[in-house]
């Protein structure tokens, strides 16, 4: 069996995602700091425009994984086809910038200057598609690079020279292109091949397979482009972007299952899934505890004017735990899948496959979501002069249609694998979680002080959480004998690195 570790690759990758939560947090507490309303909200309009730019990447992303996990060579070719497609997603992405911009009260200057993030990102995220395939934890350290990257670089650019947007901007330029070194070091024997245009004509042959399982996401995140335009502001993405950056905490929880995709390519035995889902709920609970419960202190951290968003952080909280687990089932799904193997397989057989069952589902579901957001904005968006009013649906109408899938999805896994998962244990996490965040939530409402200066209220906040976090590893540890030996698997792990 190859390298891939998938426990090992999990936790890597979930421990440089919290730091990550550290370091991002710093830096969105610059960028909403030293933004106005309409300026946060446009950087959240350029990140929701990205995402239609960025949908023909997985053209060769999606394959290059797959075949660099089975040991095929393809990855000079595939870094090599991603920047000629960057080319296509600039052209893509100025358009959309310019239908949105027209439309709604942003700045279309700054918007086409955002162009200059697309090239980069597309190079990032066909170098991480190839790591996925080998070494999954390095995608992890490449992701910390750029955290950690953005910090100084936004401390200079908008802190110190009061560049605005165009420097949180130039900061992700600048993050993403250390992200991108550090990943073509590891990567740099895999690209030492010679370019292979049996691969290209492959790619190209099945463009339809990644594109159709792109289009759900594309559909989903077309939410932030639809509320721009129907309601002409960019406030509300504000808000919503503000509450995001809270509510989707839980979202770093998936990252324990990122090696369990290629890992299933590579042959790996089904209960790998089984494991790495118990584990999943053991992290993802208490982190939903802290979204919930630090909603209120962390919005006032990020700007006091974002604290009425404290509802659109619960939704979205609750509805990243449903994502996580259906991408995380999703890809285990997927990574059994050996349609591609065959090179006799039809467009029939690659319609019939698991590669794209889900996203035909997914589509469905995301234009449910798109329509019932139209429907509700057209009705009510334009009598409501409350912004967050508008979010708040914008929000619950997420979770809402997320529940269904999360039930279809478990259904097919439990098809495909044996799962036995331990409920005992399940409900031992859910009642520490409860028992103990709703303890210091109750403690922050009696005692906790909201004082503006962001350099005595943000320590404490943070101490808090380290505190309730580490009362619940502490309490199922004691409680639960699976949990001793993860622990101190983890720990001994840590010496043997260390040493």
């Amino acid at each position: 069996m190859g390298e891939i570790r998938v426990t090992y690759a999990g936790f890597v990758s979930f421990g440089i995602r919290l730091t990550s939560v550290i370091t991002g947090l710093i830096f969105i507490l610059i960028v909403t700091r030293q933004l106005s309303v309409e300026e946060f909200g446009t950087w959240g309009l350029i990140n929701g425009v990205i995402v239609y730019a960025v949908i023909v990447h997985p053209l060769v992303s999606y394959w290059s994984t797959r075949e660099t996990a089975r040991g095929e060579n393809s990855s000079k070719t595939a870094i090599s086809t991603t920047g000629v497609l960057s080319i296509v997603g600039i052209a893509v992405y100025l358009l959309i910038s310019y239908i949105s911009g027209i439309q709604s009260d942003a700045d279309v200057g700054i918007l086409f200057y955002a162009a200059i993030l697309i090239p980069v990102i597309f190079i990032n995220e066909g170098l991480n598609a190839i790591v996925t395939g080998f070494r999954p934890q390095v995608k992890s350290y490449g992701f910390l690079v750029f955290e950690i990257t953005k910090i100084p670089i936004a401390l200079i650019l908008v802190y110190y020279l009061q560049l605005g947007l165009e420097g949180a901007i130039l900061s992700s330029f600048g993050a993403y292109l250390a992200s991108i070194v550090l990943l073509l070091i590891f990567c740099r024997k895999k690209l030492s091949g010679k370019m292979q245009k049996e691969y290209v004509k492959k790619w190209f042959k099945l463009f339809w397979v990644p594109i159709y399982r792109k289009i759900p996401g594309l559909i989903s995140m077309s939410d932030v482009v639809i509320f721009s335009i129907l309601t002409g502001s960019v406030v509300g993405i504000a808000y919503y972007t503000s509450a995001r950056t809270i509510g989707f905490l839980v979202y770093h929880s998936r990252s324990i299952g990122m090696a369990v995709y290629p890992k299933l390519l590579e042959g790996g035995h089904e209960k790998i899934l089984r494991d790495n889902l118990m584990i999943f709920l053991y992290v993802a609970f208490p982190i939903i505890g802290l979204s919930i419960i630090f909603a209120k202190p962390g919005l006032f951290a990020l700007n006091p004017i974002y604290q009425i968003a404290v509802p659109v952080v619960i939704l979205l909280s609750i509805r990243q735990f449903f994502t996580s687990l259906n991408v995380l089932m999703f890809n285990a799904l997927q990574g059994i899948e050996k349609v591609d193997l065959k090179k006799d397989s039809t467009f029939k057989d690659y319609a019939k496959s698991k590669l794209i069952l889900f996203p035909t589902f997914q589509m469905i579901r995301h234009g449910v979501y798109i329509g019932s957001l139209i429907v509700i904005l057209s009705i009510i968006g334009t009598n409501s002069e409350n912004e967050i009013e508008l979010v708040i649906y914008w929000a619950l109408i997420g979770l809402i249609v997320e529940i269904p899938l999360f039930g279809y999805i478990l259904s097919l896994v439990r098809k495909s694998f044996t799962m036995k998962l331990d409920h005992s244990r399940i409900l031992k996490f859910f009642i520490t979680t409860v028992g103990l965040f709703g303890l210091m939530y109750v403690l922050m409402e009696e005692f906790l002080v909201y004082n503006e200066s962001i350099f005595e209220f943000l320590p404490i906040v943070m101490l808090l959480a380290i505190v309730v976090s580490l009362g619940y590893v502490g309490i199922t540890y004691l409680i639960d004998g699976k949990t001793r030996v993860l622990v101190k698997s983890i720990l001994k792990e840590i010496t043997k690195r260390a040493n």
